[in-house]
Formats: C-alpha cells, structure tokens, sequence
C-alpha cells in the first residue's frame, strides 16, 4: 500500500507544480511588453550586451524546447518565445540568456550538471531495467544497483535547483539593467520564472519519494 501512497504522492507533486507553471505563463503570456520586443529581440540584446556574440539563437518548433546548448553555444527558443512580444516570451528568452552568461562565467553548477547528462540519460532507463530484474530474480544486488542509479538522478535534480534558480536571478538582472522591460513589468516576469522554478523543486521531492519507495520494495524483498 505505502507503494502506490508515495507514487501518487509523487504524481500529485509533479501535476501540481505542471499545473501551476502553466497558469502563470498563460496569464503573463497575454500581457505584450511594453518596448514590443520579441523573445528573439530580447535574446539577441543580452548576448551581445554580454559579449557573447558568437552565441547564436536558433528556433525551434517544439513547444518545450527552449533551451541553451553550451556544447554549440546556442540558445534554443520555440517559436511562440522567438516571435511572441509577450512579458513571458521576455522573461524565457532571458533565462535561457542566463545559461549562456553562466557559460561565459564557467558556473561550477552549469559544468558539473552537463557532465552528468549523459549518466542520467543511462540511469533513467537503466534504473528500472536493473529494480525489475531484480525483483524477479531477487537479486538483492542487482535491485542496489536500480536504487544507486535513481540517487545518481535525484543528484542531478538537485544540482539542477542552483542552476535553474540562477538563470532566472540572471535573468530579471538583465531585463532591469538594459531597460528590455519597464520596472512594472519586472513582477510579471519575477513571478513567472519563479512559478518555473518550482517545477525543479516539484522534480527534487519526487525522486526522493521515488528512492522512498524502492527502498520499501528493497526490504520487501529482502525479509
């Protein structure tokens, strides 16, 4: 019973936090930024006010794809951020911005979650090929090895927190200080990125309970 209790604990985490991100982007999302920039407009002012003109700024046609990749150093916007003049489409645009200058900076938190992403992808499908074989072998071993991968995951998650939180600190600095959006703006923004961070937080609890949980299904199968 504590299995299905700490699975759609997790769940309910996720879908809330999904749920509440959504709800803030939806609303800041309806409000154009005053200077009538658009997300590209807004990328393409940080990083060449930061000295990263050599980044560049390609779009996407995926709906979650934003994203900076410091392996070409590009940043990745979806089309509605590219062209959108929206106080969110600003605000994604600026984040992803404040990954390129974590780049530039060499932010310890920013390498080391790159260098786990390769882990993490193995892990995540690894983890449970290794939890069922050993559930129906009893292979208490092999079940460690599932549960020592989902802590390798929860390590990247929680690694992730500084980096995602930074971004946005990065962010709202850089929409202040080169006036992208007016100062009654900036709580739009704030609240938005804010509301974003939360679903990293969301991530965190629920790959604790996830460990939680194979724990429990670890001593079952240990008795």
């Amino acid at each position: 019973m504590e299995y299905y209790l700490l699975t759609i604990l997790a769940f309910l985490i996720t879908i809330t936090a999904q749920i509440f991100v959504n709800g803030s982007y939806s609303k800041t999302r309806k409000i154009k930024n005053k200077h009538n920039l658009t997300g590209e407009e807004v990328a393409r002012t940080i990083l060449d006010k930061n000295g990263l003109r050599n980044v560049q700024i390609e779009e996407v046609h995926s709906t979650l794809g934003d994203h900076y990749d410091p392996t070409t150093k590009t940043v990745r916007l979806s089309s509605d951020i590219y062209h959108n003049t929206s106080i969110a489409s600003a605000s994604v645009a600026a984040h992803e911005c404040g990954h390129a200058i974590q780049d530039k900076d060499d932010y310890t938190f920013l390498r080391i979650r790159h260098a786990l992403i390769p882990i993490v992808n193995f892990s995540s499908y690894a983890g449970y090929i290794a939890i069922v074989i050993g559930c129906i072998f009893s292979s208490i071993n092999l079940i460690w090895v599932g549960i020592l991968m989902e802590i390798i995951i929860l390590l990247f998650q929680l690694i992730t927190l500084p980096v995602e939180f930074n971004a946005s600190s990065r962010a709202l600095k850089q929409l202040e200080e080169l006036n992208l959006l007016e100062k009654s703006e900036i709580k739009y923004s704030r609240k938005m990125l804010g509301a974003a961070a939360m679903t990293y937080v969301a991530s965190v609890a629920a790959a604790v309970l996830e460990i939680l949980r194979l724990l429990l299904i670890f001593n079952k199968n240990n008795d």
